[in-house]
């Protein structure tokens, strides 16, 4: 079963790719092999690929950038999805596409169903919400999943942005009213796998739609950069004050509450992402492994 991934150089991308290393049955391609926003360029690919599965890890992901940048933003995280998800309906392939916490606007006080009304708060917000829409007009066979608050080992994420902080700094301000649930990118390529090899054993039986796939629990930004701090990596940790967004203004609003309720993914596929506490030692594990 040819399966076919874009953003291979993406935290998500990258670690999915290390899950195959059958060259004739999986091709990765980053922006040099196809430019996202040229439409004639994804579907070139997909044509020349024919795969059974398309994986699309590739996004724009400057949510404060977005704000300038709304045409590449949409072009990308919108337009894009719309055309692989014409593709693969023409080769009856199966398209796995990841979306975001940030379609919400954060307001509820509960963590949010996959029924809950969307109502993005910023551009990059924005463009995942049409992305998903579009997705969901076009595409037959698709799994749209919905994560938060992703990071690895390598790129720009979070957790890296705290270690090079707190190896420079003795103490940093970290905001404590937004909530979700950190997600590792390697846990949501393991899952993506899983779900791979559900599609392979059911085809078309596997339940399409929009499911919320994150980690299980949740903590604030604050509580994260702690949590990475009390992994031991660094021989003087800082201090982390907590503070409210107020006091750490940005381009783009982000949702105050970013948890996402993942019974419907668990109850349709038969498996959860491991808690947040876990998957973070996981990865920091591994670094220090890696060092």
């Amino acid at each position: 079963m040819r399966i076919l991934i874009t953003g291979k150089n993406g935290q998500v991308g990258n670690e999915f790719s290390r899950l195959y290393h059958s060259p004739g049955d999986v091709v990765a391609v980053g922006k040099a092999e196809c430019d996202l926003t040229r439409e004639q360029s994804i579907r070139d690919l997909v044509r020349r690929v024919e795969p059974a599965v398309i994986v699309n890890a590739a996004a724009y992901t400057a949510v404060d950038q977005a704000e300038v940048e709304r045409d590449l933003c949409f072009a990308v995280n919108a337009v894009a999805p719309r055309v692989l998800a014409q593709e693969a309906t023409r080769l009856g392939a199966l398209l796995i596409h990841y979306s975001t916490d940030y379609v919400f606007n954060g307001e509820k006080k509960q963590p949010y169903l996959e029924s809950d009304p969307i109502s993005p708060v910023s551009v990059y917000g924005a463009s995942k919400a049409a992305g998903e829409a579009a997705i969901v007009e076009t595409a037959d066979r698709f799994l749209v999943l919905r994560t938060s608050w992703v990071y690895a080992a390598q790129g720009k994420n979070f957790l890296r942005t705290m270690l090079r902080l707190g190896a420079e700094r003795s103490e940093l301000r970290v905001v404590d009213d937004q909530v979700g649930a950190p997600t590792s990118a390697a846990a949501i390529a393991t899952a993506t796998a899983q779900l791979v090899e559900q599609y392979a054993a059911l085809g078309a039986k596997l339940p399409p739609g929009i499911y919320h796939m994150t980690a299980g629990g949740s903590t604030s930004w604050c509580g994260f950069a702690r949590a990475i701090f009390e992994a031991g990596v660094l021989s003087v940790p800082p201090r982390v004050q907590a503070i409210p967004t107020s006091a750490y203004p940005t381009p783009a609003r982000r949702p105050a509450n970013s948890v996402l309720a993942n019974d419907k993914f668990s109850q349709t596929f038969g498996f959860r992402l491991p808690f947040w506490e876990q998957q973070l030692h996981d990865v920091m594990t591994g670094m220090q492994v890696a060092s």
